[in-house]
């Protein structure tokens, strides 16, 4: 262990007590007016890695030099962080979020429930199993937009946000385990372990289905009296053409099949923005900001988690295939997912039993926290102000997560 290992460490603790402590800052931005700008900023949980990951760079040019700060940033991937953001705003135009809704409200209409309890369950089946094809963040992005009117507004009890919110996580994180390409955390090791979209159904694709459902049904009727049939308004504004929401549906689809290819996406998404621009009576604003800040917390994770292999891969490469199962699992909630599964894939003679379970813990602990699956910022970005004071807790998200947790774990340990 070097300083600056030492130093990271540091910093990633105080990144994780400051993504518990959010609230806090909302509260002190109350209290202190003058000063409430920058609490509010604090206060923002997309900002916190990326703030923290700033003070190591900081850190490490004043310790080692302004080459060492500089080389280590620069040596990082940033793929993840771009594409998500990328992705978030175009699954989130109009075109492509019309066209969702319009098939989501088709088939509510076509079972013999309420059109707007369907939709919630849909929201939170469907749409995560969609992510296998999709990719998670995309599908976290649709579903939010589709949930937030339904469930996370006024007049629906704090704790079952909570939940729904929980479940949300969990069922995007397990959801997108149906294929090799879509879920960070296995798109980490697929490769290396030839893991294809065969092996992923096999071995991961009954379990993160029934996970799925359960989670889904078990909110949905917890919900069910609370969604009134005003929530499932249709929107009345003039439809957009078939011939746009293809061209937004193929942007979305080129961008997926993109996904390792920052320098080919970002291309694309210029001419998205040059297409949206074209024609602007059939969009609404992007979402540039809110995938902006997520695409700065991914960085920042990025940024702080390599600086966190030193302690956490000995630990991984000690531990017993169930033992990995449980540690995986609890380890998901303070680290990224996918950045545990790469440590897991640099581990020499791990065996079949031991790569599943590594995989299978880090899929079912990804709702735990907001950190613990990359799609999870996107989902808090674009819910939170459905909640009080427009803010989501970390311990609140926690204790709504830990029951769709278990259901997952318990499917993947059968």
């Amino acid at each position: 262990m070097t300083t600056l290992d030492l130093v990271g460490a540091i910093l990633f603790a105080l990144a994780l007590v400051h993504t518990f402590a959010v609230k806090g800052f909302n509260v002190l931005a109350r209290r202190h007016p003058h000063h409430a700008g920058l609490f509010h900023l604090l206060g923002e949980v997309e900002v916190v890695f990326g703030f923290w990951a700033f003070v190591l760079v900081v850190a490490m040019a004043l310790i080692g030099g302004a080459h060492t700060a500089v080389d280590y940033a620069e040596s990082r991937e940033y793929t993840e962080p771009l594409f998500v953001f990328v992705v978030m705003v175009i699954a989130a135009s109009r075109p492509v979020l019309d066209a969702v809704r319009t098939l989501l409200f088709a088939l509510a209409r076509s079972v013999p429930v309420r059109t707007e309890v369907a939709l919630a369950w849909m929201g939170l089946a469907l749409v995560p199993l969609a992510g296998s094809l999709i990719t998670e963040p995309a599908a976290m992005t649709l579903a939010a937009l589709t949930l937030a009117p339904l469930v996370f507004r006024q007049g629906i009890p704090e704790w079952l946000k909570y939940g729904a919110l929980g479940v949300l996580f969990v069922n995007v994180s397990v959801g997108g385990t149906l294929t090799s390409y879509a879920a960070p955390p296995v798109l980490m090791v697929a490769g290396k372990w030839d893991w294809d979209s065969t092996f992923m159904i096999e071995h991961f694709g009954w379990r993160a289905a029934a996970a799925t459902l359960v989670n889904a049904t078990v909110i949905t009727l917890l919900l069910r009296r609370h969604l009134g049939a005003s929530t499932a308004a249709v929107s009345d504004r003039q439809p957009v053409p078939p011939l746009v929401s293809a061209i937004h549906f193929a942007f979305l689809a080129a961008v997926v099949l993109l996904a390792h290819h920052a320098v080919l996406f970002l291309g694309l998404f210029m001419l998205f923005l040059g297409f949206t621009t074209a024609y602007p009576r059939y969009q609404d604003p992007l979402i540039l900001k809110e995938g902006l800040l997520v695409g700065f917390f991914l960085a920042g994770l990025v940024v702080l988690g390599g600086m966190q292999r030193w302690w956490l891969q000995p630990l991984v490469s000690s531990l017993g295939p169930t033992a990995l199962f449980f540690g995986a699992l609890g380890l998901t909630a303070i680290t990224d997912n996918a950045a545990l599964t790469y440590l897991g894939s640099l581990i020499a003679g791990l065996s079949s039993q031991a790569k599943y379970m590594l995989v299978a813990g880090a899929v079912a602990g990804g709702g735990l926290t907001v950190i613990a699956n990359a799609p999870n910022p996107a989902g808090v970005s674009l819910l939170r102000r459905g909640f009080n004071d427009e803010s989501i807790g970390a311990g609140q998200l926690l204790l709504g997560a830990l029951g769709p947790t278990a259901v997952a774990a318990v499917l993947f340990l059968l």
